[in-house]
């Protein structure tokens, strides 16, 4: 194996679906950087919501030394989250490809039934309504 370049490499702190259960299983502390409406329509359990804008305001609530998950519906939000909290110390991950990749694993969500919100709340607005007319 070649000697490891950090400018080159994927960033170290994106992980699995997989990997994500294990530090959440082991205590890592979970937080969602999505829109509150994204969080209603589905959320990993025992995940919390702080919002990417609001997350580096928020920051003296998050301990450097205790491992942080961001996740977010992709990947992206979650990762920019991650990249900024690493680069200043933090313990932190981002899930690749966010609660879609966790869902397509086949991971549980809150609610059950829940779903990933279209970005854009309009949109979730008009997906919520259609869900509660189907059922």
């Amino acid at each position: 194996m070649e000697a490891s370049d950090d400018t080159t490499e994927a960033p170290s702190f994106e992980r699995t679906p997989g990997e994500i259960a294990e530090l959440i299983a082991s205590g890592a502390r979970l937080v969602d950087v999505r829109q509150p409406y994204e969080f209603d329509a589905a959320r990993i359990p025992g995940a919390e919501l702080i919002g990417l804008e609001e997350v580096a305001e928020r920051r003296e609530e998050i301990d450097k030394e205790q491992p942080t998950v961001f996740y977010c519906r992709t990947g992206n939000r979650s990762a920019m989250a991650a990249s900024a909290f690493s680069q200043a110390g933090y313990d932190v991950t981002s899930l690749t490809g966010g609660i879609t990749a966790w869902i397509e694993d086949g991971r549980e969500i809150d609610p059950e039934d829940g779903y990933i919100a279209e970005p854009g709340e309009a949109a979730a607005i008009l997906e919520s309504r259609s869900r509660a007319e189907s059922q």
